[in-house]
């Protein structure tokens, strides 16, 4: 099955290290979407099957607040695989970047509360995304989907986890400071790290390298105690000696920020991963008291 024989390409939407998406029609109904084809060749249809990110989208899939997979096309002579998926209006950083007045709090609600309800999904199912970014939040209409599974992990497989993940700016402290210790609690640090970005507009930790991006976490939520960082398996970051910082806040970065919000964003931006607010407990919050 060759793609162009039931899509016609109209443009490019992205490209990323592993994938190519573009919007496609397709040529029966004359519906578009967003068809990813993923940049390593495969031998067989049972392996597309098997990839992590095809089995993550089967499981969550049907869900309001998350990309829908239509259907897999498996070029054989190529070895070429392409997930054809629902097609959204745009991504949260899209969304974000070229607004100069600041989000309504109801709107900026409405939308942490469907990211939320993502994550909860996610993760009562058993998986953790790993890549949690605006880039990878979609919306259209009001409606906002988690996208890009490419780099989710299943709650239940065991550390360490050696491979790459996630976009520094998102990454949680247990990420930057183990050798591949963390759990579905990372996402909930993308996520307000994410928050913090809708309400402000701008990036909360832009590090530029691994250091930096935990001292600009520093710099905000002060150094954390030494018996926390002993809580941390395996740790490269003892051998980081980290200046005794007090921290500015995040309140001082956002002072019109209301108190619910702020004390959501605090409880996501915990250090200890332990500590930190899961999914299901942020969607208790009084923040969204009115939306339940």
């Amino acid at each position: 099955m060759k793609l162009s024989q039931y899509y016609k390409i109209i443009n490019k939407i992205g490209e990323g290290t592993f994938s190519e998406v573009v919007k496609a029609q397709n040529l029966k109904d004359g519906k578009y979407y967003a068809c990813k084809t993923m940049k390593q060749s495969l031998s067989s249809l049972e392996q597309a099957n098997n990839l992590r990110e095809v089995q993550a989208m089967k499981r969550l899939n049907p869900h309001p607040n998350i990309i829908q997979l239509h259907e897999l096309i498996f070029d054989k002579e190529s070895g070429t695989l392409s997930l054809v998926c629902e097609l959204m209006e745009m991504n949260i950083y899209e969304y974000i970047r070229g607004r100069q007045q600041p989000l309504p709090e109801s709107k900026i609600r409405h939308y942490m509360y469907q990211l939320c309800k993502s994550l909860d999904h996610m993760h009562s199912n058993g998986i953790f995304h790993r890549d949690v970014k605006p880039e990878n939040i979609l919306i259209k209409h009001d409606v906002l989907k988690l996208g890009d599974f490419g780099s989710c992990r299943s709650l239940h497989s065991k550390p360490p986890y050696t491979e790459y993940i996630s976009t520094r700016w998102y990454r949680a402290p247990e990420c930057l400071l183990t050798d591949g210790y963390y759990s579905h609690k990372m996402d909930m640090w993308s996520v307000g790290c994410v928050f913090y970005e809708i309400i402000s507009l701008s990036p909360l930790f832009p590090g530029t390298n691994e250091l930096d991006q935990v001292t600009k976490i520093h710099d905000v939520l002060g150094t954390p105690d030494s018996s926390l960082l002993q809580k941390f398996p395996q740790s490269r970051a003892m051998r980081f000696d980290f200046p005794l910082r007090k921290g500015s806040g995040i309140s001082q970065l956002i002072p019109n920020c209301s108190a619910p919000s702020l004390s959501l964003l605090y409880q996501m931006l915990t250090y200890d991963p332990e500590e930190r607010i899961g999914a299901r407990a942020a969607l208790q919050h009084i923040f969204f008291r009115e939306l339940r």
